[in-house]
């Protein structure tokens, strides 16, 4: 049986606002098995966002145990994002998801794999999936020549770039911000 996987997960930090934005479209082999997933979830009552790609099954265990650690740690994005790629690494059971993950709160986007590695952007653009890197490169083509676009803004036109180039990505968006 195939896996559900592919997607295009975004995040942009731009003037004191984070948004993080992703398609619907889950996938499994050449077919579009659901065009409307929610790939976005809100944690901590809207002060932390998480996205995944990959596998969808092993992303919601990944997104739990996420919220566990930021649970456990007091809401500290960073402490809790390194503690889950710990365990995500040695854990015999964990180490097997595949899947990606992006979080971001008002000051700040990590990238999450299960290499056990925790990445800052240098730039405040994170991208993650199948379609990430053409997102990634409108983002930062955006950041650099709008400067008057909301980061919402920058998502949802990044995104619409992914979704006209890449086939595992669709225009149906959920994008979120970071409630201050």
């Amino acid at each position: 049986m195939e896996k559900i996987h592919a997607t295009t997960v975004l995040g942009v930090l731009h003037n004191g606002t984070v948004s993080l934005g992703a398609d619907g479209q889950a996938t499994m082999g050449n077919t579009v098995a659901k065009g409307n997933v929610k790939k976005i979830r809100v944690l901590m009552g809207g002060k932390i966002l998480a996205g995944f790609a990959g596998s969808t099954a092993d992303a919601f265990t990944l997104i739990e145990r996420f919220e566990e650690k930021l649970n456990a740690y007091g809401g500290n994005m960073k402490r809790a994002a390194i503690e889950l790629a710990k365990d995500w690494r040695t854990d015999r059971y964990l180490r097997k998801l595949e899947a990606m993950m992006i979080t971001a709160s008002k000051d700040e986007i990590l990238v999450i794999s299960g290499t056990g590695d925790v990445l800052e952007p240098e730039n405040g653009i994170a991208a993650i999936g199948s379609g990430g890197n053409f997102a990634q490169s409108a983002a930062q083509a955006l950041k650099k020549h709008a400067q008057h676009l909301t980061a919402e803004e920058m998502v949802r036109e990044s995104l619409t770039v992914a979704a006209d180039l890449c086939i595992y990505t669709n225009h149906n968006f959920v994008i979120e911000k970071v409630q201050s």
